[in-house]
């Protein structure tokens, strides 16, 4: 998710808890719901964890991983399908409960806060394609 802020913009992370008691800074991500696109998942798990309505502009990445999952009790294999969608309205402060906290970030200081190396290069090709301008109308 991002906005015009001055002559650059701003994107929205969300901070969560992870398994060791730490939290992790990281881009908004969720599960595809039976019947769903993929451009459905992301406005709609971005409303959930960040409280923001965006509209998708375009693909960015993909990002495959696995982890651990308490819930299964077993390792899980998940491909992240990340866009960019551009602010439309709504207020990190209506963030769902698995988030602990939505934020607003200048996209240098988002670049430097997010935990994972893989959502940081996905957010520098999204600040590559804002700063071309390309595909943000």
């Amino acid at each position: 998710m991002f906005r015009p802020a001055g002559s650059s913009y701003e994107v929205a992370l969300i901070c969560v808890a992870r398994p060791g008691g730490d939290s992790a800074w990281a881009l908004p991500k969720g599960w595809v719901e039976d019947g769903e696109a993929l451009e459905q998942t992301a406005v709609r798990e971005v409303r959930e964890e960040t409280g923001l309505d965006g509209k998708v502009v375009c693909k960015i990445d993909e990002i495959s991983y696995e982890f651990y999952s308490r819930a299964v009790h077993a390792r899980v294999s998940k491909t992240v399908h990340l866009f960019l969608l551009r602010f439309k309205g709504g207020d990190t402060a209506d963030h769902d409960t698995e988030v602990e906290e939505a934020r607003w970030f200048p996209i240098d200081e988002a670049l430097r806060k997010l935990t994972y190396k893989n959502e940081r290069e996905a957010l520098e090709k999204a600040a590559l394609l804002l700063e071309e301008g390309e595909h943000i109308t």
